[in-house]
């Protein structure tokens, strides 16, 4: 019986060599390879509760003051808002980061410390925001380098549940933009509703967000000729999960003849992470773009272009001695961390447009 397990778990595990991994970028290579005019990028970063300090009466923040249970303060703010811009100036490598979606910021006046009080002072930043209906009252957000995208408007649209009209959450924020190359670019940025209560339980609720992003971009491509589509965001799903996978129908961008939509973390999805819980690392934060991209004359993209940016300093050693992210709290308890999420990247490429004979 022993030697039959021990077979059967060999079987069951993923056949992969280190030299099989799928390619995607890490740290070393997102800070050591310059970038190119012809190159764009964008990232994605859950800040975990990037409060400010006052008691808003209308949501739940009441820990996040310095008289509230987290002991709140304003050197602990400032401490995790610099080591967040320190961490956002990286990500862009060489030259700040052309476009960066964000979630779990709670308000404008953060955003502000983030782009005017903090390192990321002299980078230009614009700053796309609104508050959201979530309880905790946590938001998505976007910061973008108007040098370099030229937005031309934003939306934010309201999730409202038809099974649970009393339940709350974020918003899923749009932005249509012009890249430098004069292609049109539809970013949507995400954060669906939690795990709470248990994965299947709660499964509804991010199969109901996922079929209401997936009706937007519909209407996209029933508009627009092959749209330029980028998806990121902490979907709180894998990507082979039922929400992702199927109702957004996200595939996998090796799959032969592919259409539609890809999620470029697919197949790392079993090699690393962005996020851990109980010593399981997952992959959470996600890019997912409409698949003319990777067949794209002008603007394109690769799967190998997108990255998980675990800079040493994102990170610390649990009990077992294992990595896992080096978070701000755990519970009330105060670790000094600035996420418990890792942020992501994705490389375009910009080819300029044959001029019109």
């Amino acid at each position: 019986m022993i030697r039959l397990w021990s077979i059967w778990i060999v079987i069951a595990l993923p056949l992969f060599s280190v030299a099989q991994l799928p390619d995607f970028q890490r740290y070393q290579d997102i800070v050591e390879s310059p970038r190119l005019d012809s190159d764009f990028r964008i990232g994605f970063y859950n800040l975990e509760n990037l409060f400010d300090l006052e008691d808003d009466s209308l949501t739940r923040d009441e820990a996040f003051t310095p008289e509230g249970e987290n002991r709140y303060t304003f050197d602990r703010y400032k401490k995790k808002s610099n080591g967040i811009a320190r961490t956002i100036l990286a990500m862009g490598g060489w030259e700040p980061i052309e476009l960066i979606g964000l979630c779990e910021v709670e308000s404008e006046w953060v955003l502000n410390g983030l782009t005017i009080f903090s390192p990321l002072k002299n980078a230009g930043y614009k700053i796309i925001h609104k508050d959201s209906p979530d309880r905790r009252g946590i938001d998505i957000a976007c910061l973008y380098r108007p040098d370099r995208f030229n937005v031309i408007l934003y939306k934010y649209y309201r999730v409202e549940f038809p099974h649970d009209p009393g339940r709350t959450t974020r918003d899923i924020l749009y932005v249509k933009g012009i890249l430098p190359n004069q292609d049109t670019l539809h970013y949507f940025v995400n954060h669906w509703p939690s795990r709470y209560g248990g994965q299947f339980v709660s499964e509804e609720n991010r199969k109901y967000v996922a079929s209401m992003l997936r009706q937007k971009v519909d209407s996209l491509e029933a508009k627009f000729t092959s749209p330029h589509i980028v998806i990121c965001g902490d979907l709180n799903d894998e990507p082979s999960d039922i929400s992702v996978l199927q109702v957004l129908n996200a595939q996998d961008p090796y799959k032969e003849n592919v259409a539609g939509l890809v999620n470029l973390m697919l197949p790392i999805q079993y090699h690393f992470g962005t996020h851990s819980f109980a010593g399981e690392w997952g992959v959470l934060d996600q890019f997912i773009v409409s698949s003319n991209f990777l067949d794209s004359h002008t603007t394109s993209t690769l799967p190998g272009l997108v990255g998980i940016f675990d800079a040493p300093w994102l990170l610390t050693k649990n009990a077992a001695g294992e990595d896992v992210p080096f978070r701000t709290f755990q519970g009330p308890a105060y670790k000094g961390g600035y996420s418990d999420h890792l942020p992501i990247i994705l490389d375009l490429h910009l080819e300029t447009k044959n001029a019109p004979e």
